[in-house]
């Protein structure tokens, strides 16, 4: 019986869909929008994190090791600096790679090559470049450090490390921290809030469709008709706007992200927004189907709550 009365509800649901279907394209293109913003918070998202990516990439430590310090003991500060939880990447730079980089950076300033070339020796030192998990943990990472620059490690630690620079680039650690920690809390709330305003569309538009059935509910109230199998047929045409809706979504996104993903490459953290649509295709499109059923669902079945009222 339970088999038979849900094979109703949904043939049901689908011939009042067919039906009224000018409504349900209207309520379907209601869903088209909200389901694209939504897809388009997601994409804003992975932009936004792949630019913060790059970002956190760029930012890091710098060991900068006395002319005196011998390469061994500096690779055993490298090797333990690897071991902690904190750091994703230690990078060794020679005396000689950091005398090279120094005159490639200088290569059209005549008078400091010059004033190089002068010298008998070589006047920089090697350096450790740290980069973190996570920017707030840089904190950590230079108190580790702190333990060689002040003799505690290593036997020789105050003529081993010259400088640590974690306090000069302190300020902007701080402020990218706080804005990864702002994107994502603006993330979360912007989505929340626009899932929030498209079930309130949605349930308004759906309301239409159910007003123009409200003497056919009527007419079941009477019959005895229970509220499962009224409300029913109009969960499953909403469930139907939010797939169609999610396909329509999906089909927009093609143009779009194709058109963007140049753009995205060259100025957000070399991400391709194209390839990124496409190699999460099922992903996205199992997202906004799930939220499309969701959507349509909730808001028929608030919306024809009134009309079951005895």
């Amino acid at each position: 019986m339970f088999w038979t009365n849900t094979k109703r509800i949904i043939r049901s649901g689908i011939l009042g869909f067919w039906r009224n279907r000018f409504v349900s394209l209207s309520s379907v293109l209601v869903v088209t929008v909200t389901l694209f913003v939504v897809g388009i918070v997601i994409f804003l998202s992975v932009i936004l994190n792949a630019s913060l990516s790059d970002l956190k990439d760029k930012v890091d430590v710098n060991v900068y090791f006395s002319l005196s310090a011998p390469e061994a003991e500096i690779m055993k500060v490298k090797s333990s600096v690897e071991k902690l939880p904190e750091v994703a990447k230690v990078e060794y730079v020679s005396r000689d790679a950091a005398l090279a980089a120094f005159k490639e950076r200088h290569k059209d300033d005549y008078l400091t090559l010059q004033a190089l070339d002068e010298l008998s020796y070589n006047p920089l030192g090697a350096r450790l470049n740290i980069v973190a998990k996570d920017p707030s943990q840089y904190e950590s990472v230079s108190h580790f450090l702190d333990s060689y620059t002040s003799g505690t490690a290593a036997g020789q630690g105050s003529s081993l490390i010259e400088k640590v620079n974690y306090k000069q680039n302190r300020e902007v650690i701080d402020r990218l921290t706080q804005l990864v920690l702002g994107a994502e809390r603006l993330g979360f709330a912007a989505a929340a809030f626009l899932i929030f305003v498209s079930l309130m569309i949605t349930l308004n538009t759906v309301r239409l469709v159910i007003y123009m059935s409200r003497e056919e509910i009527a007419v079941m109230r009477l019959v005895g008709a229970s509220n499962f199998y009224i409300r029913g047929p109009f969960v499953v045409a909403g469930m139907l706007y939010g797939v169609i809706a999610a396909l329509f979504a999906m089909l927009l996104f093609y143009p779009v992200t194709l058109w963007l993903g140049g753009t995205t490459t060259s100025f957000f953290g070399g991400i391709n927004l194209f390839e990124y649509y496409l190699a999460n295709f099922f992903s996205i499109f199992f997202l906004l189907v799930s939220l499309g059923l969701v959507i349509g669902a909730i808001s028929s079945y608030l919306a024809v709550r009134k009309y079951l009222k005895v």
